[in-house]
């Protein structure tokens, strides 16, 4: 038995439920991964008799925007979204269908390119045949929708903007996540980064006796590199680059973008920049991480 609804998740604004259907290789998982990045809840391959059951159990959790997707890998409970779609009505939910569409040659050239079998492949072999199966069962679901995508010369960028477009409110586009990593490069660079700034040339404060044990979340340590002319010219510098690349990013879609900057060890210089960057573009309003990847390392180095 389901849970009552509370007074805090009954004052919530109306839930934003969107169905994702249509025909075989014409992009719903591409599109799924789209909705993700705009922060909805996504359900693949969902057997229409249980959407509203989801859609019921995300209202009373709170969850305000879920991207379900169905079609004929549902096999015979396809036949039942016809009933589920009444059932939402019934709970007061708006949701809105989004239809993927393609040719037929896009979609034989897709299958044939990525050798996987078609829903339909077991009743019907051939592969033309099963497309014309299929898109004549969702004939109905589509004259449903309320936006319908013919992605045959769609790119996954333009395929993007039409959803946000459609889908998504401005105020409501889900952040590029920032994440500024420290690290000290004799322990390696780190994989998977997008931006990487080499700043050994910055004064050490590993060999000063006074303060060399601290590590760069320390004031002492923080005053020692920030006090210096050249840290401060090179943080112009380094703030005017990221700011810049940062919207362009942004505009092409990305979803999280990794800076990466690296001192020796990882435990002094490295820390401080990395804090004052994460420190800089949160005040832009930017959502961003910080992590620190070798300071422990570096720290139990120190003590032997």
């Amino acid at each position: 038995m389901l849970p009552p609804t509370t007074d805090v998740q009954a004052s919530n604004s109306p839930m934003q439920f969107i169905i994702v259907t249509g025909l075989s290789g014409a992009g719903k998982g591409l599109a799924t991964s789209h909705f993700e990045d705009f922060g909805f809840f996504c359900a693949d391959n969902m057997p229409p008799a249980l959407i509203p059951m989801l859609a019921e159990l995300c209202s009373r959790g709170g969850i305000g925007r879920v991207a379900v997707v169905t079609d004929v890998r549902g096999g015979s409970f396809f036949n039942d979204l016809n009933d589920a779609l009444a059932q939402l009505r019934g709970q007061g939910i708006a949701y809105r269908i989004l239809f993927l569409d393609a040719d037929e040659d896009a979609l034989v050239k897709r299958f044939n390119e990525t050798r996987r079998r078609h829903p339909l492949s077991d009743q019907y072999p051939d592969l033309h045949e099963a497309i014309t199966q299929e898109r004549e069962e969702l004939t109905e679901l589509r004259e449903q929708a309320d936006k319908i995508v013919n992605t045959s010369h769609v790119t996954p960028r333009e395929l993007r903007e039409e959803i946000r477009k459609t889908f998504v409110e401005e105020s409501d586009i889900s952040q590029m996540q920032i994440r500024v990593e420290s690290f000290g490069f004799k322990h390696g660079v780190p994989v998977d980064v997008d931006l990487v700034f080499d700043i050994r040339f910055l004064p050490n404060p590993n060999y000063d006796r006074v303060i060399g044990h601290l590590d760069g979340h320390c004031e002492p340590v923080i005053d020692y590199v920030m006090r210096e002319s050249v840290t401060q010219e090179y943080l112009k510098v380094l703030g005017d680059y990221v700011f810049f690349c940062v919207p362009q990013f942004e505009k092409e879609g990305k979803s999280y973008l990794t800076i990466a900057i690296g001192c020796t060890g990882g435990r002094h210089r490295s820390v401080v920049l990395s804090n004052w960057l994460a420190d800089q573009l949160r005040e832009k309003g930017h959502r961003v991480q910080v992590r620190h990847r070798d300071l422990e390392r570096s720290s139990k180095d120190k003590k032997h």
